[in-house]
C-alpha cells in the first residue's frame, strides 16, 4: 500500500469517527433520552424567547437533515471507488473538523460555558467557509452524490451556523447581563445580524449554490416570527431578518444564473 493510500484510508476513517461521534453527542444531548436539552441548557440560555436573536423553536428542525447529510456523507466517502477521490481529499478533513467542533460545542453548552460555545461556533464557521470554497472550486458539474451529499449538506451546514453564530453571540452576552440583546429595539442584535448576513452574501457570490441561502433564509426568517410573534418583541431585528434573507436569495439567484450560463456560452462558441 502506498503512501497516498494510507493517507485516505486514515482520512476516511478520521471523518467517519468524527461525524459518528457528532451524531451520538447531539442525540445523548437532545433530551430524546432524557436529560436537559440544549433549548433548556445553560439556564435556558438558547431558549427561543432567551434573546432578540433566538429563532422559533420549529427552526431547529434543520439539525435533523444536517446530520443526515453528514451521516451519508461519512458513509458515502467509505467506499472503495471514492477512496482517491479529489473531492473528498479537499473537504474530508474540513467535514470531520466541523463534526468534531460540533460535539465540542454541545458538550460546551451543557456544561454552562456560553463564552467558550462561542469561540468554538466561531471557529466552526471558519472551518464551514473554507470547506465550501474548497469544494466549489471544482471546475466540473458533481455528480448527484456530490450535489446533494457534499454541495448540499456543507452549504445548509454553513447556511444555518452563519445564523446561529450570531444567536450564539446574544445567549453569551445577554447571559453576562447585556440588556441591549434581550430587548427593544435591539440594536446590537439588528447589527449582528448585518454582520451574519454579510458572511451570507459572500457564500452566495462564491459558489451561488441554493443550499448556503436556504439554510440562512430558513433561520433569519424564524428569527423574524420569533421577534414578531413572541417574547422578546422585536419589530426592528424582524424586519432587518426578513430584508436579509430576500438579499442572500437575490444574490443567489443572480450568481447561480451566472455560474450556469457560463457553461452554455462556452458551448456556443466552440460551435
Amino acid at each position: 500500500m502506498s503512501q497516498t493510500e494510507k493517507s485516505d484510508r486514515v482520512r476516511r476513517i478520521v471523518v467517519a469517527l468524527t461525524v459518528a461521534g457528532a451524531v451520538v453527542a447531539a442525540v445523548l444531548n437532545s433530551g430524546l433520552l432524557g436529560g436537559t436539552g440544549i433549548a433548556d441548557a445553560a439556564g435556558g440560555a438558547f431558549a427561543a424567547d432567551a434573546t432578540v436573536l433566538a429563532p422559533a423553536g420549529i427552526a431547529f428542525v434543520i439539525w435533523s437533515v444536517i446530520y443526515l447529510g453528514l451521516v451519508g456523507y461519512g458513509l458515502w466517502q467509505l467506499l472503495p471507488t471514492q477512496a482517491a477521490k479529489p473531492l473528498h481529499r479537499a473537504v474530508g478533513y474540513g467535514i470531520a473538523a466541523s463534526a468534531l467542533l460540533n460535539a465540542v460545542w454541545i458538550v460546551c453548552v451543557q456544561a454552562w460555558r456560553i463564552a467558550e460555545s462561542f469561540v468554538i461556533i466561531m471557529i466552526l464557521l471558519g472551518v464551514l467557509l473554507v470547506t465550501f470554497v474548497r469544494a466549489c472550486r471544482r471546475a466540473r458539474r458533481g455528480t448527484v452524490a456530490e450535489i446533494v451529499l457534499v454541495d448540499g449538506m456543507l452549504g445548509l451546514y454553513l447556511g444555518w451556523v452563519t445564523v446561529a453564530a450570531s444567536a450564539n453571540l446574544a445567549a453569551w452576552l445577554a447571559d453576562i447581563g447585556i440588556d441591549g440583546w434581550t430587548e427593544a429595539p435591539g440594536v446590537p442584535g439588528t447589527i449582528a445580524l448585518i454582520i451574519a448576513g454579510l458572511i451570507a452574501v459572500f457564500t452566495a457570490w462564491r459558489g451561488g449554490r441554493w443550499a448556503p441561502a436556504v439554510a440562512t433564509s430558513w433561520g433569519l426568517v424564524w428569527i423574524a416570527v420569533g421577534r414578531w410573534s413572541g417574547a422578546p418583541d422585536a419589530p426592528v431585528v424582524a424586519s432587518t431578518a426578513i430584508v436579509l434573507a430576500v438579499v442572500v436569495l437575490a444574490v443567489t439567484v443572480w450568481r447561480f444564473r451566472s455560474r450556469t450560463r457560463q457553461p452554455q456560452v462556452a458551448a456556443v462558441r466552440r460551435s
